[in-house]
């Protein structure tokens, strides 16, 4: 085994350091100037995009240590040869490989070897980037494509030959190259560049000091803040781990000094960062492959996803709020409130959102509209000497965007290796019958089973990942049951996204947990617990379509107000107060009334359960004793 000294070690590293910054910069570059010469044909444009990420991967997560520094030789020879089985495929073999009949004319034995070496590639890439969880899936698929004629029963499979697998993975769009890819390639990337520019514009920070300037003075303020803050950098990133690390560092400490546990700070961060990839306009990168599935604009997809989005954050801003009340927390002081004359001064930082949703409802494609935005962000940047980008932090913000955009990709291409499966095998019918006879046409129950689906399958990967892992068996499960697709698609997103915040593996609640040096298992149970009102969100939008604008105006006003007002009950309910604490015999009516709106469907019975419930907390909960309590108990925790 070949040995380098830590000397050339360092020396070694520094050049793959080089390297990964000129491959980043080339592959932004690359995909800026396509919006002046066009995108290539299908299969050459998604076979050129991972060609220039996935050698990414591996110079940016290397498995060479000091202590291991012979290791760095294997690194660089898994870059090299992702670079030639993807040069082999977009160049060498393209104009050969585009004109072949897949299934019918022959892989040559160069064909076989350098697509037997993408897909060793990319699950090697996925292991790194992403984790063991998805590798392990990706193998089992392929296992079953090739022995399923063992398993006996319902999932039995003929088998498919290691050619015709192989075919279909690597050498058709049916794979590898498939959708998720494609998406990774056109607007996911320049999306990723567009968040990383209006990062490093100074924008995130004026978020975090305009929810300051909204919430800080309320009681628990600053958790309040966590949430409205996350919320506005969640609009603009779309990925909950970043939103939990940028906003976290702020809002954190700030709720700790006011009197939140450890654990419940982290927790409060990691329940509202997460919603950040449910937000329009610039939602996850699952938001833009989700588009892509169900086959309408994102321009729809950002106006019907808009309302559950919001109810998703008033869900967690009210138990928040009630948390607050339960634990006699108060707001900010005067003096650390940011100025408005301040925030004001640099609101022309937000006008790159502005054009974004411009450019997009103008009928511009969200390719050509993230490259707009993108200049957008610049120009604007260029209005206040203090903010004005240079020439270096533009590349710098090219070169960092890329490298955000290598797990999307890396994942996205191993996620083709199941859906390349799924479609060989038949997987998705078979899953379809058993679930939907185990089911019994059961519409709750079916959707109980996709829920825990989602949350298990997102244990511990990107949402993008969870997404597509359970979409292409799940949504025709759910779809053929009944359920309209816009909504069985964002049904299984939002569980998916979810899973960044359920224990056991929570990476949302690990990451806020290290930030608010409290215990990662009682962070991610916490902020559980205050997501309870949130989980609701998507069983509602099923059941009421009007969420998703879908319906008559006033048919979706009143399952607006009726699911906003069931958030309020179901999350006092919960923390056991409204303005102040109430016993068992309250919080039981509560969410008795929280589910008595969420089952309401007209205006009537919607009313006739608010006005009931206001009473009720009127005179049992106003100046009166609340029952289990003494009058003059002390109700703060």
């Amino acid at each position: 085994m070949t040995t380098v000294s830590n000397d050339r070690f360092d020396l070694v590293k520094g050049w793959l350091s080089k390297l990964a910054f000129l491959i980043a910069l080339v592959a932004a570059v690359y995909h800026l100037q396509l919006v002046l010469s066009g995108i290539p044909e299908a299969y050459k444009f998604r076979t050129t995009h991972l060609l220039l990420l996935l050698p990414l991967g591996f110079l940016l997560k290397p498995v060479s240590t000091p202590e291991r520094p012979y290791l760095i030789v294997w690194d660089f020879l898994l870059v090299v040869a992702s670079l030639v089985a993807t040069s082999y495929i977009a160049f060498v073999e393209y104009d050969t490989l585009i004109m072949r009949l897949p299934g019918i004319d022959e892989l040559t034995s160069t064909d076989m070897f350098m697509g037997t070496l993408l897909v060793l590639l990319v699950l090697e890439g996925a292991r790194r980037v992403v984790g063991m969880g998805m590798v392990v899936i990706c193998i089992a698929a392929i296992l079953y494509t090739l022995y399923g004629y063992h398993i006996p029963g319902t999932f039995n499979y003929s088998g498919s030959s290691y050619h015709d697998l192989l075919d279909k993975l690597v050498f058709t769009t049916d794979g590898i190259f498939s959708i998720p890819l494609a998406a990774a390639a056109t607007f996911i990337f320049l999306f990723v560049l567009f968040g990383k520019f209006l990062e490093r514009s100074g924008a995130g920070e004026l978020f975090i000091e305009l929810s300051f300037a909204l919430a800080g003075r309320s009681r628990g303020g600053p958790a309040k803040m966590a949430v409205l803050s996350s919320a506005f950098m969640g609009s603009i990133s779309g990925s909950a781990t970043a939103n939990v690390v940028s906003t976290g560092a702020y809002t954190i400490p700030l709720m700790k000094k006011s009197g939140y546990s450890p654990a419940m700070s982290g927790a409060v961060e990691a329940a509202a960062s997460t919603g950040g990839q449910l937000l329009p306009p610039v939602m996850g990168a699952a938001a833009f492959l989700l588009a892509d599935f169900v086959g309408i604009p994102y321009t729809s997809l950002i106006v019907i996803a808009a309302i559950p989005a919001l109810l998703f954050f008033f869900g967690i801003y009210v138990a928040v709020h009630f948390e607050s009340v339960a634990q006699d927390m108060k707001g900010l002081n005067e003096d650390q409130i940011p100025k408005w004359s301040s925030i004001l001064s640099r609101a022309y930082l937000l006008l790159p959102l502005v054009v974004v949703i411009a450019v997009l409802f103008m009928g511009y494609t969200p390719y050509l509209s993230a490259c707009i935005a993108l200049v957008s962000v610049i120009v604007c940047c260029g209005l206040h000497p203090s903010t004005r980008m240079g020439p270096k932090a533009i590349v710098m913000a090219l070169v960092d965007g890329t490298k955000d955009a290598v797990m999307i990709t890396v994942t996205c291409a191993a996620a083709g290796i199941i859906i390349g499966v799924a479609a060989e095998t038949g997987l998705g019918v078979k899953f379809t019958s058993i679930v939907l006879s185990t089911a019994s046409d059961n519409v709750f129950l079916l959707l109980f089973f996709m829920m825990l689906a989602s949350l298990v399958l997102g244990m511990g990967l990107p949402t993008s990942a969870a997404y597509i892992l359970i979409v292409a068996i799940a949504a025709p499960t759910l779809i053929e049951a009944g359920v309209t697709p816009i909504a069985a698609h964002l049904f299984i997103l939002y569980f998916g996204v979810f899973s960044a915040i359920t224990p056991p593996v929570a990476i949302s609640s690990y990451a806020a947990a290290g930030l608010a040096e409290a215990s990662p298992m009682t962070t991610s149970l916490h902020a559980f617990r205050l997501s309870i009102p949130a989980f609701v969100v998507p069983y509602l939008f099923v059941y009421h379509n009007e969420l998703l604008l879908i319906g008559a105006p006033m048919d979706i006003a009143v399952q607006i107000i009726s699911g906003a007002v069931a958030m309020v009950f179901l999350a006092s309910g919960l923390a056991g107060c409204f303005h102040k604490r109430f016993g068992i015999a309250h919080r039981i009516f509560m969410l008795i009334a929280s589910f008595g709106l969420m089952y309401a469907s007209d205006f009537i019975l919607t009313a006739a359960i608010i006005a009931v419930t206001a009473a009720v907390l009127y005179f049992t909960v106003g100046d009166q004793p609340v029952l289990g309590m003494k009058k003059n108990e002390n109700h703060a925790s």
